[in-house]
């Protein structure tokens, strides 16, 4: 569009131009001042020389020039010219001819010139201004090609994502101008995503969790009622109180799990010493059988870490190690290249290679009976994936030497602001 607008504005210049040179008599100086000059010439000789005079200038100067009779110059019609009037000049043009009139003073002669070519601009300007102007077209092109390249891949991206392919991202953008933009669609189509999957999860996991301990309640109701013995109806109550107890604690799970949902909270990032942040989680679990040791390997140095929510994360470590261990714990703080881990080891029975890639999940839990005996809720690890998310890092479980598995908590040891 904008080159097709430097083509038009081109043009309607050489026709603007075209126009002023027809309409402005200064335009024909150069033929004015020729026969104005040779009129002078013709003055000062006598008027039988004067055919001879004009024959000769036509011939040197190669220019169609003859001298008529005003009578004769009164015969010729300009029925198809426009005129130009000056004193003793009479120009007539047409299209791309002009003939030019000039009498004599002193006789009752007419100078004829023509017909000859309309006066030009100079060609070396004409060229000069059709050169900037392509010059300004090929820079406009190249610099919106990329621009519009990326909207329209935007554009698609986005029809894509609307059609329910929630999977789609944007291609890196080759515009610097539309990069920010790439990054924003990504992001938001993330978040998007991340929040129908997570409404899919658990509109499916709530319904189970919920009907689960609702139908022991309904069951024990229903057996209470048909029964007079204080014994069993005081086994039928405390199973309804349980079954309560369970569902407070679902929704309390629940609760906590869509907050962490939600945008990413603003996190207190301060340079801590893990190994205090661990020793302070194990003295929480001191009236607990378990042998818990910790191996420290990165002596006094300090990290860049949210200490709350690191220390939540751990939190859920240690206490899965002693719901699934067997009475010994380990805790490693390592270094790897750039990063810090805290490693969490049991030596209880592992975890299975199929449940490991979806243990971080929401409601996963490795009992697909979800009975109360399994304990939790599998809410526990979404929790923590999300916190080392937040963190740059990542969560996650391999198996131990001695049988039982290492969850390891991975982040960067210097905090990079996003």
């Amino acid at each position: 569009m904008i080159i097709s607008i430097f083509i038009v504005f081109s043009w309607m210049l050489d026709e603007v131009w075209s126009s002023y040179l027809e309409q402005d008599i200064e335009s024909y100086t150069g033929y004015k001042s020729m026969l104005f000059a040779l009129s002078n010439y013709l003055e000062k000789h006598p008027n039988d020389e004067w055919e001879e005079i004009i024959a000769g200038a036509a011939e040197q100067w190669q220019m169609p020039l003859e001298l008529m009779s005003e009578q004769e110059v009164n015969k010729v019609s300009h029925r198809n010219h426009d005129v130009i009037s000056e004193e003793n000049t009479h120009i007539y043009y047409d299209e791309d001819n002009v003939n030019i009139h000039h009498r004599i003073e002193s006789a009752s002669a007419v100078i004829v010139l023509g017909p000859v070519k309309m006066p030009t601009r100079p060609r070396a300007e004409a060229l000069v201004r059709v050169v900037l102007l392509a010059s300004l077209a090929c820079l406009l092109f190249f610099w919106l090609r990329p621009l519009s390249r990326d909207l329209d891949l935007l554009r698609k991206s986005a029809v894509e994502f609307g059609k329910d392919s929630f999977d789609v991202v944007a291609p890196k953008a080759r515009s610097n101008m539309t990069a920010p933009m790439f990054t924003a669609f990504n992001s938001m189509a993330g978040r998007i995503k991340r929040l129908i999957d997570a409404h899919k999860e658990l509109s499916t996991a709530v319904a189970h969790e919920l009907r689960t301990p609702l139908a022991r309640s309904k069951f024990a109701l229903q057996m209470l009622a048909c029964t007079d013995d204080k014994t069993k109806q005081a086994k039928y109550c405390n199973a309804i109180s349980q079954d309560i107890c369970e569902l407070e604690q679902l929704i309390s799970e629940m609760l906590i799990y869509a907050s962490f949902d939600n945008d990413k909270p603003e996190l207190n990032f301060s340079q801590e010493s893990l190994v205090e942040i661990v020793q302070h989680q194990v003295n929480n679990y001191q009236q607990f059988e378990q042998k818990i040791s910790i191996n420290n390997t990165i002596g006094e140095c300090k990290v860049d870490v949210d200490r709350h929510f690191i220390s939540r994360a751990l939190n859920n470590y240690i206490s899965n190690a002693i719901k699934y261990g067997n009475g010994e714990i380990d805790i490693a703080i390592v270094k790897s290249e750039d990063h810090c881990q805290i490693r969490v080891s049991d030596n209880g029975d592992g975890v299975c290679d199929d449940f490991k890639c979806t243990i971080f999940d929401a409601f996963s839990r490795g009992d697909a009976s979800r009975n109360r005996e399994t304990g939790g809720f599998g809410l526990g690890l979404a929790i923590v994936c999300r916190i080392m998310a937040w963190h740059g890092g990542s969560a996650s479980v391999v198996d131990c030497e001695n049988g039982g598995s290492c969850f390891i908590l991975s982040w960067p040891m210097k905090h990079v602001m996003v």
